[in-house]
């Protein structure tokens, strides 16, 4: 009954009050197009924080255009559902369609969005399922998409690492990594992948403090995307706020993309939203979420 309420709200509320709403300059959002391939990750706090999240939210990544995306923090799947549907009504020719995750204890699920106009999906698994033994370097299992676009294969590993601070949470998420890197290797280690997600840590920090080291110290096998941005504290990083301030999302490659990533129209960009939204930072906060998406394209051979 909750949900059929909260989803009463989703769909009746917002036209109520469309007027007074912080508007968006879509169109300056716009990332993707038709000849690269495209993954975005997205936080998209407690989602739907706000009963016009959705509507914001649906319109940013038909603005943004990728062709996958990985979100953190999908609690409602009513909502979600709702989402792939308004994605579906704006851009019926992607043929957009979703999974969420739903086995997290808090409700926090991983999900995908992705255009099967585009990618022709293979199958979503979680691995390291076992809460019994991998809870604690994974509060949220990690949720994988195999794909084929222009007849090859693709992996993503979406993730929402612990959070916070201290001793014990950074032991937790870099145990996490080192899980990733063996399970790469056992079950992935030809294939191209995608490891990205909400990873709350830094990753342009000295060795003997970055949790990430299970891939750093491997730059022949891995490289993060967002490295260059993660270095600049002049740029645009995916979580802005003043304590714990940070490129903490995250969009890591294996070497069989490097090439891809090397060229000269490949990118990688943090979507500042609130650049482009009336009210800035606290609007975004306010009626979508904390993070900024980052998001990566590619220029496929």
């Amino acid at each position: 009954m909750k949900n059929i309420f909260l989803l009463a709200l989703l769909l009746f509320t917002f036209p109520l009050f469309a007027d007074e709403l912080p508007k968006i300059d879509y169109p300056q959002l716009k990332f993707g197009d038709s000849n690269s391939l495209e993954i975005m990750s997205w936080n998209i706090q407690h989602f739907p924080k706000n009963v016009n999240t959705v509507n914001y939210a649906a319109k940013i990544i038909h603005a943004v255009d990728p062709d996958v995306v990985g979100l953190q923090e999908i609690e409602s799947d009513s909502a979600f559902v709702v989402l792939v549907n308004e994605l579906q009504i704006i851009d019926p020719k992607s043929k957009w369609n979703g999974f969420r995750a739903d086995t997290d204890e808090w409700n926090l699920n991983l999900a995908y969005l992705y255009k099967t106009a585009v990618v022709e999906i293979d199958s979503i698994y979680q691995i390291y399922p076992s809460d019994s033994i991998y809870h604690s370097p994974f509060p949220r299992k990690p949720l994988v998409l195999e794909f084929i676009y222009r007849n090859e294969n693709y992996f993503v590993i979406n993730n929402h690492l612990k959070a916070m601070g201290g001793e014990k949470n950074e032991s937790r998420r870099k145990a996490a990594c080192k899980l990733l890197d063996e399970y790469i290797e056992n079950n992935l280690s030809e294939e191209e992948v995608f490891i990205i997600g909400d990873m709350n840590d830094e990753i342009a920090e000295p060795a003997e403090f970055n949790v990430f080291i299970s891939f750093i110290n491997q730059p022949e096998k891995y490289r993060f995307a967002d490295m260059d941005i993660a270095q600049d504290s002049t740029a645009n990083w995916s979580y802005p706020y003043w304590k714990y301030r940070g490129q903490i999302d995250h969009i890591l490659i294996t070497n069989e993309l490097f090439d891809e990533f090397q060229h000269k129209d490949s990118e990688i960009k943090t979507i500042v939203i609130d650049e482009y939204m009336d009210g800035g930072e606290n609007a975004r906060y306010k009626y979508i979420t904390d993070h900024r998406p980052v998001a990566i394209k590619l220029q496929i051979q």
